[in-house]
């Protein structure tokens, strides 16, 4: 079923060079580099009227057309992305949420914990990205303090040592929720903000903590000068968009509210003297989609007799651990019982909730789920499924509904193969970028990490599987492959019913982008 070009990606692993150039790397003209995360920035929503600052850099830089997440679509897997260039079948980090035995036996956690990052770097040796190096690891081992400043906890997966080994590594700073690393640095960021300490509730919008985390980047962790590489992570539009749909007021507002941050990191660039030296890069995690109509999985499960559960008593044998992630689910079945593992497929085959149905095993109308960059291994879902969606428009006239595991109708949420949450944010806009141009080839999440090295003339110390930006650079001396665009189909008969399901992506040179995937039953 797996094409051939899919597989190309595969010669990092034996130690062929990928898109990324190994050799001496160009430098850029940019002094600075600073990213800003849009949680969940969907690009249709940049206006002159909401965004007015992010729309002034789309002009006059380099606005990203056809941008991609990482699939699974999710903030944790996609931050990983951002930070190490690399797919989730080389960092691990697969889902928000996942059910490693080694880390927690009885129920998943949250990839992005501190538990989890913390016990994940301890069993393996500090290779919990899978021994993917981040853009701030490698600068700060190249010599160059880095900050990373984030409202929410992806941000540790940027920079998660707590002792550094290098002196750039101990002049560095992590914000993450209000904490800090190194400790001491904590108390300077609350006097900035007015000895007020990081707000802890979630508002909607969510202006508190994103206005804290930028003013105490701003003013705090920037007072002494801007670094060679920085990275802010804010909330929204995400958490206004997951509690009232993308296109509500409130999430508008939340739009609003993150444009108005990006004017305080311009402003302060601009008081510094250093805009015209610095690269600013705008890019989203994921996309958004609007809940049409949620459903219980595990509940859905029980009724046809599995063993199904969010969490273990103490699990047997066939024993089946659900993982809700939005727009996909995760099935692990105890022991990878592939009995059961089939009797799962051939249900999800005749519901009207699944999309794309990826198995560890080879199933009949199902694809491997290897074949979206997650690798097979114990650790893996036994069964990962995407949830259906549709074009149709929300209650504010926003395109892309989308099944939910959970949730409540005209809400928010991501995570799907939907087309509408695999289109995200990019934006760039400095020195080293274009003027005015509309970049049409297809760019995701993992090109970010390798062009920002490039850009700086460092180079990576393995091979990373995203590619570097070359069409959009004002004196990059590459040159992008031409685009392709594929799609792959399964499908079968299971009792009255017949399933189909596809797969699209885009391919440049060694990089594969996911464009869309989606399913059906349909009664022959």
């Amino acid at each position: 079923m797996v094409m051939k070009y899919v597989w190309r990606w595969v010669v990092v692993l034996v130690g062929v060079l990928t898109a990324v150039d190994v050799g001496a790397a160009p430098k850029g003209k940019a002094e600075h580099v600073v990213v800003l995360v849009w949680d969940g920035m969907r690009p249709d929503f940049i206006t002159p009227q909401y965004t007015p600052n992010l729309y002034a850099l789309a002009a006059n830089g380099v606005f990203f057309k056809h941008h991609h997440p990482l699939y699974i679509s999710s903030t944790e897997v996609n931050g990983t992305g951002l930070a190490t260039g690399v797919y989730p079948d080389r960092s691990g980090i697969m889902a928000n949420s996942d059910y490693r035995r080694e880390i927690g036996w009885l129920s998943p956690q949250g990839t992005e914990s501190l538990d989890a990052v913390r016990r994940g770097d301890f069993i393996t040796g500090g290779n919990y990205l899978g021994g993917a190096a981040t853009v701030a690891e490698i600068l700060q081992n190249k010599g160059h303090p880095t900050i990373i400043a984030g409202t929410k906890a992806v941000a540790l997966l940027h920079d998660r040592a707590s002792r550094k080994t290098t002196e750039a590594g101990k002049d560095s700073v992590l914000l993450y929720r209000g904490q800090t690393i190194p400790r001491y640095i904590r108390d300077s960021l609350i006097k900035v903000n007015d000895d007020k300490q990081f707000p802890t509730n979630t508002t909607h919008p969510n202006t508190g903590p994103d206005g804290w985390t930028t003013k105490a980047l701003t003013h705090g962790l920037w007072r002494k000068g801007v670094p060679l590489y920085t990275l802010l992570w804010l909330s929204e539009p995400d958490a206004s968009q997951h509690e009232t749909g993308p296109g509500s007021d409130i999430s508008l507002s939340a739009i609003e509210n993150s444009d108005k941050n990006l004017g305080e990191v311009l402003k302060m660039l601009d008081e510094k003297k250093v805009r015209d030296k610095t690269d600013v890069i705008i890019v989203s995690d994921h996309g958004f989609s609007t809940i049409q109509r949620a459903v219980d999985v595990v509940e859905t499960l029980k009724r046809q007799k599995f063993k199904a559960t969010k969490k273990f008593e103490d699990p047997e044998p066939g024993d089946i651990m659900v993982v809700g992630l939005g727009g996909s689910v995760s099935l692990y079945v105890v022991d990878h019982d592939e009995d059961v593992t089939r009797r799962l497929v051939e249900f999800l085959q005749t519901t009207d909730f699944a999309g794309v149905i990826l198995s560890h095993v080879p199933i009949e109308g199902t694809f491997r789920i290897e074949e979206v960059h997650i690798r097979g291994t114990n650790d893996s879902p036994d069964v990962l499924f995407s949830m259906r969606w549709s074009e149709e428009k929300s209650q504010y006239g926003t395109p892309g509904l989308v099944v939910s595991d959970g949730g409540t109708k005209g809400k928010g949420t991501h995570a799907s193969l939907s087309r509408f949450d695999m289109h995200n944010t990019l934006v760039a806009a400095g020195p080293d970028f274009r003027k005015g141009m509309l970049d049409e080839m297809p760019t995701g999440n993992a090109d970010v990490a390798p062009t920002i090295l490039y850009i700086l003339g460092v180079t990576p110390p393995a091979p990373m599987d995203g590619r570097v930006l070359y069409e959009a650079l004002a004196t990059g001396t590459g040159s992008a492959p031409k685009p392709e665009t594929k799609t792959i189909e399964a499908s079968c008969d299971r009792g009255y019913f017949h399933w189909h399901q596809y797969l699209k992506f885009s391919i440049v040179g060694d990089a594969i982008y996911f464009d869309e995937g989606n399913g059906e039953a349909t009664l022959k």
